[in-house]
C-alpha cells in the first residue's frame, strides 16, 4: 500500500535566544525522521517533553517546512508544489488537532463561523450545503445544535475540544493529526474525546498520528507506535509489542513509568535530566541517560536494527533482548542495585 505521507530523512534546526554576538545556537528540532503513513492506519508518537513530537507532526502536515529532507504527500514532494497548490493538496486532505482548544479556537467567533471556516476558504458548496456541512459536523463530533451560535469562552473544555475536531474534519482529510489532544482536559473528558477519536477513526477509515505524553493511551488507540528522543526516531514498533518487546532501553523505561494495576513494577531509573537539543550529545543522544552505554556509544550514532517482527526496527548498540521482561530490567539499570 503507498503511504499517504512519507518524510524521509527530515531535519529541523532553528536558531535559538542564546549564543554569541555575531552568532546564535541551534537548537536540532528534528534530525535525520523517516516515516511513512498509510492510509487508514494510526500511529502513536511518545516521548518526553522536548523531544520533536510536535515538530514532527507540523512537518507532517505542512505547517513547517523541514531544514533538509523531503516531505511527499501522495508520492510528490510537497515543498516542490507551488504555494497555491500546496495549499490545496495538504489543506483539504489533512487535518491538525492542537492540545489547547481554548487558544486554538478563535475566542471572537461563534462555533458556527469556526466550522465554516475551512469551507468557505476552499470554497465548498453553496453557502446552504455549507450551513449543512456545519450541521453534520456537529452531530458528528456529539455537539447540540443549540451550541451553534455559542463562543469558545461559553463551551466546556470537552466541548471545545470537540469543536476543534469537528474543524478538523470539515474537508474530509484523508490524515489527522492529534497533538496532545487531551492534555488539557480533565481525566473524565479526556476518555471521551478519545473515544470519539478512536469512533470516529473506524467510521470514517482516516489516517490518524496521534502525539501524546499518555503512552499506555497511545499503546491502546495505535496501529504502530513511534518513539522519539530528542529529535530523532529511536523506535518503531507495533503497538502490541511496545511494551513486553521493545528492543531500545529507552522505550522499556517509558513504560515501565506508567502506573499498572494489575502486575504493577517499579519503574526503571533514568539518570540525569534530558540534554540540551542546542549541543546533543555525540554518538546515540540517549547515552548520557542509559545503563548500557560504553565508549561505541559516545562514537556513533547505531542505525537502524531490525527486530524479529515485521514493522518493528530500533537504534541501539545494545539493545534489550526480546525475553528480556522489564521487571527484570529494573534492578540491572539501577546504579544502587547493579553488580
Amino acid at each position: 500500500m503507498s503511504a499517504l505521507v512519507e518524510l524521509s530523512d527530515a531535519h529541523v534546526v532553528h536558531k535559538a535566544r542564546s549564543g554569541g554576538v555575531f552568532t546564535r545556537d541551534r537548537v536540532y528540532a528534528l534530525t535525520g525522521a523517516d516515516l511513512a503513513v498509510a492510509p487508514g492506519e494510526t500511529i502513536g508518537v511518545v516521548g518526553e517533553s522536548g523531544c520533536g513530537k510536535s515538530t514532527l507532526a507540523k512537518v507532517l502536515v505542512g505547517v513547517e517546512r523541514p531544514t533538509r529532507g523531503t516531505v511527499a504527500f501522495r508520492g510528490r514532494d510537497l515543498w516542490a508544489m507551488p504555494a497555491a497548490e500546496r495549499r490545496r493538496a495538504v489543506g483539504a486532505s489533512t487535518g491538525m488537532i492542537f492540545q489547547d482548544p481554548s487558544t486554538a479556537l478563535n475566542r471572537r467567533l461563534p462555533v458556527r463561523r469556526i466550522l465554516r471556516d475551512p469551507l468557505d476558504v476552499h470554497d465548498r458548496g453553496t453557502r446552504a450545503q455549507r450551513e449543512e456541512r456545519v450541521r453534520e459536523l456537529m452531530s458528528l463530533v456529539g455537539l447540540p445544535r443549540a451550541l451553534a451560535d455559542a463562543l469558545p469562552g461559553q463551551l466546556s473544555g470537552g466541548q471545545r475540544q470537540r469543536v476543534a475536531i469537528a474543524r478538523a474534519l470539515a474537508l474530509e482529510p484523508d490524515l489527522v493529526v492529534a497533538d496532545e489532544p487531551t492534555s488539557a482536559l480533565d481525566v473524565s473528558v479526556r476518555a471521551q474525546i478519545l473515544n470519539l477519536l478512536l469512533d470516529l477513526k473506524e467510521r470514517l477509515n482516516l489516517a490518524l498520528v496521534f502525539v501524546s505524553h499518555d503512552i499506555q493511551t497511545v499503546r491502546r488507540m495505535s496501529d504502530r507506535v513511534i518513539t522519539m528522543y530528542l529529535g530523532r526516531i529511536v523506535e518503531e514498533s507495533p503497538a502490541a509489542l511496545v511494551t513486553d518487546r521493545a528492543r531500545h532501553p529507552y522505550t522499556r523505561a517509558l513504560f515501565s513509568a506508567t502506573p499498572g494495576l494489575l502486575d504493577p513494577i517499579e519503574p526503571i531509573p533514568l539518570a540525569g535530566p534530558v540534554p540540551s537539543a542546542t549541543r546533543p550529545p555525540s554518538g546515540c543522544p540517549f547515552r548520557t541517560r542509559c545503563w548500557k552505554a560504553d565508549g561505541v556509544c559516545a562514537e556513533q550514532m547505531p542505525g537502524f536494527s531490525a527486530a524479529s517482527a515485521p514493522a518493528h526496527r530500533f537504534r541501539c548498540h545494545h539493545p534489550v533482548q526480546e525475553d528480556e521482561s522489564t521487571r527484570d530490567l529494573v534492578p540491572r539499570s539501577d546504579p544502587m542495585e547493579a553488580p
